[in-house]
């Protein structure tokens, strides 16, 4: 069986630290672990590197394109790689759930998420697996659009090692326990205590 883990977020050092860029943080994580590095992948315009899970094949990949675009070309690289869409993990950013929480689902709206909106027209279906990342709603009047594409806070950032760290342990546990065993394990609606 084959899994695509698809890191939602913006290309270039300007994003690399915004809350819209957790997904794609969380792939370098995993890319990190699994000892290998993102490469460019022929006629695709993504970066994704391959490495095997309790026996498992597991594709890490990061689109090219903004966010907003970036669905044709994960849908691309699952076509190319014969991954189905229940096995297509998009790992995202979510306004709607407050900062540090996390969320293990398949199927359902985008929420208003460009970025899934955009992966959901390009593989012509809701039914994929998301890890939601929550990063809160912005304070005051300020626009989600901006809000999104802005730094975390100073409290916010000693924190998101951590929050990383947790949604990639969910991804490699949707591959190896499954949704259920995964949504039970990690699904809460805030920061664990971790004192």
């Amino acid at each position: 069986m084959t899994w695509l883990v698809c890191g939602l977020g913006n290309p270039g050092d300007r994003f690399a630290r915004t809350r819209h860029n957790l997904g794609a943080m969380v792939v370098d994580e995993l890319v990190s672990r699994a000892g290998e590095r993102l490469k460019k992948v022929r006629f695709v315009p993504v970066e994704a590197a391959e490495y095997t899970q309790s026996g498992e094949r597991v594709i890490l990949a990061r689109a090219h394109a903004f966010m907003n675009e970036s669905g044709p070309a994960y849908a691309s690289l699952a076509r190319k790689r014969d991954v189905p869409p229940e096995q297509v993990i998009a790992v995202h950013d979510e306004l709607d759930l407050a900062f540090g929480a996390l969320k293990v689902k398949i199927g359902g709206s985008t929420a208003g998420h460009n970025g899934l909106g955009s992966l959901q027209g390009a593989l012509r279906t809701p039914e994929f697996v998301r890890v939601r990342m929550g990063i809160g709603r912005p304070p005051g009047r300020q626009e989600p659009g901006d809000f999104v594409l802005r730094p975390f806070s100073k409290d916010e950032e000693a924190e998101v090692p951590l929050f990383v760290d947790d949604a990639a342990d969910a991804a490699v546990s949707l591959v190896t326990e499954g949704l259920n065993a995964t949504q039970d394990r990690f699904n809460r609606g805030g920061l664990p205590d971790r004192r």
